[in-house]
């Protein structure tokens, strides 16, 4: 680094990191900065716990940066983007300088550790499925052992089991041990981290007629209350509703209307037919659609006012 650009670091910290741009550029920009000595880090440290400088919060944070990046190359494997992976880092680097003591011997790299490896996990699990995979201390603890250690297994498997994905009994019993966890817990880790993401809503490109996603049987729509009040409005036009409709028609329209749509017989042959009644009315069959039709129409209005 040149005297020039060593001034400008001095003055304005966050000088040389670039505002935009894309991960190389910044990851080049920060392994450029100047690291502290030990009684840089510590005088800035002590300038930001009893004075609140937030200049030497920043040199802190500054001459770390680095470091977030080198955690963050550790984390690659489970797909997420590295430059998310170093924001939240950032973010746990900013607050191990908030809480960083140096009164108790320890360097500030050595304490940030934690931190930024904190958040990255947390970012991790939030956002590596849909749905949290890990949230008790020990599901956490499988979660990132848990790979790393069945890719070991792996390794140490002769080639005629090379292909086995699952965990054998012994190797579900020598991770639980490894991790003090229960071998249940194993199993249902290795369950969840199997899996994937299943989504409810079908996906834009698969438009066919043959689509169908689990939002089309896994909603329960039953006790949806517009669908209540409207099955209740048709039981109701069905019961009361129907008879109140029969009411408006004289005696003869209101049979050829029950006969016809009405009545079914134990040989489910239903009721009479047109030629059937207009031989006992002494009418024709096109008489008798006539009054059908009339009849109906009729009931349509009488119903429609009870819907009203």
């Amino acid at each position: 680094m040149t005297a020039s650009s060593t001034a400008l670091t001095l003055r304005d910290p966050w000088a040389l990191v670039p505002s935009l741009g894309n991960l190389d550029a910044y990851i080049s920009a920060v392994n450029r900065l100047p690291m502290l000595t030990p009684e840089e880090e510590s005088t800035y440290a002590r300038r930001l716990r009893e004075h609140g400088d937030l200049d030497a919060a920043g040199r802190l944070v500054m001459s770390h940066l680095r470091l977030v990046v080198s955690i963050s190359r550790q984390y690659l494997g489970y797909g997420l983007p590295q430059g998310d992976l170093i924001q939240e880092g950032n973010v746990g680097l900013m607050k191990a300088v908030k809480r960083f003591d140096p009164d108790q011997g320890v360097r500030l790299v050595s304490y940030a550790m934690h931190w930024i490896k904190a958040e990255i996990h947390e970012y991790i699990l939030k956002n590596w499925r849909m749905v949290k995979l890990a949230t008790t201390k020990a599901q956490r603890k499988l979660f990132f052992n848990l790979r790393s250690m069945k890719q070991a297994f792996k390794g140490d498997a002769s080639a005629a089991d090379s292909h086995r994905a699952s965990l054998s009994a012994a190797e579900i019993e020598r991770v639980a041990e490894e991790l003090n966890v229960k071998p249940a817990e194993v199993v249902e880790m290795e369950t969840r981290m199997a899996g994937g993401d299943v989504a409810l809503e079908p996906s834009g490109s698969d438009d066919g007629e043959e689509a169908f996603a689990p939002i089309a049987y896994l909603a329960d729509d039953r006790d949806e209350p517009t669908r209540v009040i409207e099955s209740r409005r048709r039981d109701h036009l069905a019961g009361d509703g129907l008879l109140q409709a029969l009411e408006v028609l004289d005696a003869r329209s209101r049979r050829i209307v029950e006969e016809r749509w009405l009545k079914v017989n134990d040989d489910a042959s239903g009721g009479m037919t047109l030629h059937e009644l207009a031989a006992e009315y002494g009418v024709s069959a096109e008489r008798i659609r006539q009054i059908e039709v009339a009849a109906m129409k009729k009931m349509r209005k009488a119903m429609e006012a009870v819907a009203a």
